[in-house]
């Protein structure tokens, strides 16, 4: 297996990928797939912000990053938001998501971000550095349990100075 990024041959897989993991969880498929063509549609869109995890030739991991704004009275501080992540089933629990996670990260520290939020699963993401956004008084802008609500540094004092309140592109609306 292999990490790459996304190609456009990729797409339909990608998305039937999303449809069949989302439509699996306890929150069932939400527009995740819907959501990735509108940030691909954003001028901030990246693609070297999407990857996919390929098993000789078989699309079976899926992540993307897209740009955030967090905000206050006084300042604003750009960063990156991981939405969606995205594994088959069959293929869950077995390292794909982490190396997926690990791969945007990387990138997203060669370009200069320096850190990354996320919605997600609290007994998942942690393990990968995220923390509660609260702790660091950084607010969604929308109602969401504490816990799911999530961010990491991805460099020393990533997060130094930086609170409000994020706000994400449009495609998000």
């Amino acid at each position: 297996m292999i990490i790459r990024t996304v190609r456009k041959e990729d797409y339909s897989d990608v998305s039937d990928l999303i449809r069949i993991a989302f439509s699996k969880t306890s929150n069932g498929y939400r527009g995740e797939s819907e959501l990735v063509d509108k940030i691909r549609q954003d001028p901030t869109y990246r693609k070297t912000f999407e990857v996919v995890a390929d098993n000789h030739n078989r699309i079976i991991g899926y992540g993307l990053l897209s740009e955030i704004q967090i905000e206050n009275k006084t300042s604003s501080a750009l960063g990156l938001c991981l939405a969606p992540l995205a594994v088959a089933p069959v293929n869950q629990k077995s390292g794909i998501g982490g190396a997926i996670i690990n791969e945007l990260d990387n990138r997203a520290v060669r370009r200069g971000y320096r850190f990354i939020s996320v919605l997600g699963w609290p007994d998942y993401y942690p393990r990968f550095g995220y923390q509660r956004a609260s702790q660091f008084n950084i607010k969604p802008p929308f109602p969401v349990p504490d816990e799911t609500y999530m961010i990491k540094p991805l460099v020393k004092d990533g997060l130094k100075g930086i609170h409000g309140t994020v706000k994400y592109l449009s495609a998000f609306d």
